[in-house]
């Protein structure tokens, strides 16, 4: 049996690292990194250039109409655009619903598989900054997917020498409108792709949740206006996350309504559109946050 304490024989070797002296950056670098690497590749940016390819042709092809629209509106001299701002996202939605569906999980899937969320929580940075700075990045890269044509519209609008005042109002309300979707349609699917680890499921579900709500709303919706419910059409709209996005911009921004006959909200109405858009909002970011405070112990 050994004599020796261990204190005994302890022994301190200096290998030769440095000591750092350098500035401690803190949380809030570290969430801003990690927003701004996810914003990146919520574009490929940073990944290997076959990321980058589906990313980059869904961004094209949600400009291509507006160049197209602006084009004509040029050469024939219009006088308004044939389509509004805020019916753009209404028209392009397939293409805003893929982004999500092949992003959201990039975002948050391979964290769960791979299990590194513990690893971002054993640095100065907590569960509320993970959600922060994902959600933040996802709703700022559906943000960019979506106002870019109506920057495209806009500037076309001025070029065609429209009217600067009624083309400046609808560019913000098209902005505005845009805004409120990218914190909707992101939240949901980061809650989607979180639920699981597996990025083709969390690609399956994102799908169905936006395509299949909206087609089971759309088929109501059709049902209640054939047998004269016009009042159950803009009710029906409460169901589906593009309806919810549609109701609000028919209330409060002047838009004109997809609902069968133009049957939109009216601004009292419109009001439970809103609360239900901001309810889902905070909603998923509550849900986030229950989630990641379970996987990151």
């Amino acid at each position: 049996m050994s004599t020796h304490t261990p204190h005994a024989e302890t022994r301190i070797h200096n290998i030769g690292y440095r000591d750092y002296d350098g500035p401690r950056l803190g949380r809030a670098y570290a969430r801003r990194s990690l927003f701004s690497q996810s914003l990146r590749g919520a574009y490929g940016l940073g990944r290997s250039a076959k990321s980058k390819v589906l990313p980059m042709i869904l961004f094209a092809v949600m400009c291509i109409p507006a160049l197209i629209v602006v084009a004509v509106a040029v050469a024939t001299k219009l006088k308004d655009l044939p389509l509004d701002y805020t019916r753009y996202a209404i028209f392009t939605q397939a293409v805003i619903g893929l982004y999500l569906a092949s992003q959201a999980p990039q975002s948050v899937s391979r964290d769960l598989r791979f299990k590194t969320v513990p690893l971002y929580f054993s640095r100065p940075i907590e569960r509320v900054d993970y959600v922060v700075a994902k959600y933040g990045a996802m709703a700022s890269a559906l943000f960019i997917l979506t106002a870019s044509p109506l920057l495209i519209l806009y500037i076309g609008s001025l070029l065609a020498k429209m009217d600067f005042v009624d083309q400046t109002q609808g560019f913000a309300q098209g902005l505005v409108s845009v805004a409120l979707l990218s914190l909707l349609f992101g939240g949901i699917g980061l809650v989607l792709a979180a639920l699981t680890p597996r990025r083709g499921f969390g690609v399956a579900a994102v799908i169905a949740a936006l395509t299949i709500s909206y087609g089971a709303v759309s088929t109501l919706q059709a049902i209640a206006w054939s047998t004269d419910s016009l009042g159950a059409v803009k009710w029906l709209g409460l169901f589906s996350p593009i309806t919810l996005i549609d109701g609000v911009q028919t209330a409060f921004l002047g838009a004109t309504s997809s609902f069968p006959a133009e049957a939109g909200p009216d601004a009292g109405v419109g009001v439970v559109y809103l609360l239900a858009v901001l309810a889902l909002i905070t909603g998923s970011y509550a849900v986030l946050l229950r989630r990641y405070r379970k996987v990151g112990l």
